[in-house]
């Protein structure tokens, strides 16, 4: 587990460019269409602007972009053959598997960093407690979802084929989670999909800590927090189990 770690956190180290694309993607998102569409509908009182209500969607969106293309790895490792060197090598599937989770999971929450040094540029404090709170959230969300792109990625031969599945389910979940909006806005339809969305539990937990510090009432709060962390608690287990078994069985 630990060799496989380190060698994810060498691949992050080395691949500047990757962060710096996030970071220009999380720039764009808040202070381009965040203020744009901000000034088209200005905060009600008592609420807060729409570049601050966003910043817990941009960071979620952030760790998990950067959760899936770690898991995109192992499939860049099949296709080079590394892949199959690990798994001839005398040691647990497990701990290969647990390797790339908490690999993933350290990038992720690394790459979170990045977007959270932006936060007093969209009226979000840089308290210690809140940026604590907010990168420990990011660690489980990273955690979870890096185990469902290992889960996903075991049994993937084609990077094109990942990348391709991977965007058809995050993209719809994505605008789905209220990321970039309330969900409370939406069609009874939609609005119901979005509680059966588990990246909805994602960022729920994120603006929640957020507005708490604010003390402000804006939209936004649909379920207490604590309840969201430990569904995705729940989830990071099952999404795990499910990456092991599929790991075990890889060729």
């Amino acid at each position: 587990m630990k060799v496989v770690v380190k060698r994810e956190l060498i691949r992050f180290v080395n691949d500047g460019k990757r962060t710096t694309a996030l970071l220009f993607q999380a720039v764009m998102w808040l202070f381009v269409v965040g203020a744009g569409f901000g000034a088209l509908a200005p905060p009600a009182p008592g609420q807060v602007p729409l570049q601050t209500f966003m910043f817990p969607g941009i960071l979620v969106m952030t760790v998990i972009t950067t959760a899936m293309f770690s898991a995109a790895s192992i499939v860049w490792d099949r296709e080079f053959g590394f892949l199959r060197e690990m798994l001839v090598a005398p040691v647990s599937r497990t701990a290969l598997a647990l390797g790339k989770i908490f690999g993933g999971a350290l990038v992720a929450t690394a790459q979170s960093v990045v977007v959270l040094s932006l936060a007093g540029f969209v009226g979000v404090p840089y308290h210690p407690l809140l940026m604590a709170e907010l990168l420990g959230l990011a660690f489980l969300i990273a955690f979870t979802m890096t185990a469902f792109g290992v889960m996903v990625a075991a049994r993937i031969s084609s990077l094109e084929s990942f990348l391709g599945i991977s965007q058809m389910v995050i993209m719809p979940l994505t605008f789905l989670s209220g990321a970039l909006f309330p969900i409370d806005g939406l069609h009874a339809v939609f609005r119901a999909a979005a509680w059966a969305n588990p990246l909805t539990y994602a960022v729920e937990p994120v603006r929640q800590a957020v507005l708490d510090h604010l003390g402000t009432s804006a939209v936004g709060r649909q379920l207490p927090g604590a309840a969201a962390v430990a569904l995705l608690a729940v989830l990071a287990l099952i999404f795990t189990s499910f990456a092991v078994a599929q790991f075990r069985r890889a060729d």
